[in-house]
């Protein structure tokens, strides 16, 4: 027990006020820059209502498909762009670039742990049908010290077979800090001075308009990501992204569809207005996700409870990671953020063998959009020392709310 009592409860959630307030300041140039970056790309594109309309079928000709990967492709700083409806996730657009662009004998070096997810696409958990250790691809992970890094640790591991070195921006569900722009460059600028044929790919998921640049404006040769989470704003309904060097990002449009066809085809069911949208609105969106961010570090920091990144810490990606100690707290957690959310807010989240994921997960996301992370979630697997990973809200209010109200019921039941 932390022996919180109500006053405690409430000066912390002062303090945690004050801290995004300060945050949301300081923050304010940034996403002013991303959204300029969004606002001229798709004004050079002179974009019309016929470009927000759909397409069926072969989805030949579709010009707002064709456009809005050119825009995204601008925005990432990246030769090209495949930006589909029919990615269905972020573990989907990553498995794309690495299938597409990995032969067998090829080996994929991974820089610490991957997420839980890419652990089955890789094959390191038995036998899954169409696993890149089925399909004869060589896999390594380097042990990396995130909280001590040295990108000459990471050159030292590349062996002659390394054809993609592989990192992954955000923590996963791992303790440990995103990794920085900064850290990102050094790494990218080591790993092609001493093997300019080794593609690095960067897991870009959650770490969108997070910062001034992305990943591909320092050098990575590919990124990919999803559209329900950082550049879907909170209105994009599915999709997912592949952005890089042209020649790699058409090796994963093959993968998609088939050899021969790659991007040419795939209609735009859904029409494309929610996906201009979103993205139009995803810097105002990222940024009221990282002040809900800043506060619940703020509060839990407060409270006696450890969470990364700290409330003063620099941040590279959404998410928030708050060691809760005990499965009963992190439960009640979890299951008060879905309490306090606009869609199925009666819902009580449980664990469950949730597929892709080694241990039992409990998922939090009473959003518009099943499954989008970045309208306010939680989720967390059931694991010592029971971490939570908070992340999203499309505004920085639903995010306090849901917390000190979350807490408060904490409070009362006596968790805290």
């Amino acid at each position: 027990m932390k022996n919180i009592n109500q006053q405690t409860l409430d000066h912390a959630a002062a303090q945690a006020e004050q801290a995004m307030q300060q945050f949301a300041l300081t923050y304010a140039p940034v996403a002013e820059q991303n959204f300029a970056k969004v606002l001229d790309a798709m004004r050079a594109a002179k974009i019309s209502e016929n470009h927000l309309q759909g397409s069926t079928g072969y989805g030949y000709g579709d010009v707002g498909r064709d456009a809005l990967e050119a825009i995204f492709a601008k925005i990432m700083g990246a030769e090209a762009c495949l930006l589909r409806q029919q990615i269905v996730s972020g573990t989907h657009a990553i498995t794309l670039a690495l299938l597409g662009n990995l032969l067998p004998g090829d080996e994929l070096l991974y820089v610490g742990q991957p997420y839980d997810t890419l652990c089955k696409v890789i094959g390191l958990q038995g036998e899954t049908p169409g696993s890149l250790l089925e399909s004869g691809v060589l896999y390594r992970e380097v042990d990396f010290d995130f909280s001590q890094p040295n990108p000459a640790q990471i050159v030292a591991a590349l062996q002659p077979q390394t054809k993609i070195l592989a990192l992954q921006r955000s923590r996963g569900y791992a303790w440990r800090p995103p990794l920085s722009l900064s850290l990102l460059a050094k790494i990218i600028q080591a790993v092609h001075q001493a093997r300019p044929d080794v593609i690095v790919f960067v897991d870009n998921c959650y770490g969108e308009f997070v910062g001034e640049q992305e990943p591909t404006e320092l050098g990575a040769d590919l990124i990919a990501g999803s559209l329900i989470k950082n550049p879907g704003g909170g209105i994009a309904p599915g999709g997912g992204y592949v952005a890089g060097r042209q020649a790699l990002v058409e090796r994963a449009a093959a993968r998609l569809t088939a050899p021969g066809i790659g991007a040419e085809v795939g209609g735009s069911l859904l029409g494309q207005r929610v996906f201009y949208q979103g993205l139009f609105m995803a810097p105002l969106v990222v940024q009221e996700a990282l002040c809900g961010a800043v506060f619940t570090a703020a509060i839990f920091e407060a409270l006696g409870f450890a969470a990364s990144p700290g409330v003063t810490e620099n941040r590279s990606d959404i998410v928030e990671a708050i060691q809760l100690e005990t499965p009963e707290r992190l439960l009640a957690f979890c299951q008060g953020i879905q309490k306090y959310s606009p869609v199925d807010s009666y819902v009580r989240p449980e664990p469950w063998d949730m597929p892709g994921y080694t241990d039992q997960v409990v998922m939090a996301s009473g959003s518009f959009i099943s499954g989008s992370s970045i309208e306010l979630s939680a989720d967390a697997p059931l694991r010592p020392p029971y971490i939570a990973y908070f992340q999203g809200g499309l505004n920085r209010w639903h995010a306090k709310l849901a917390v000190c109200r979350t807490l408060q019921d904490m409070l009362v039941a006596g968790l805290l």
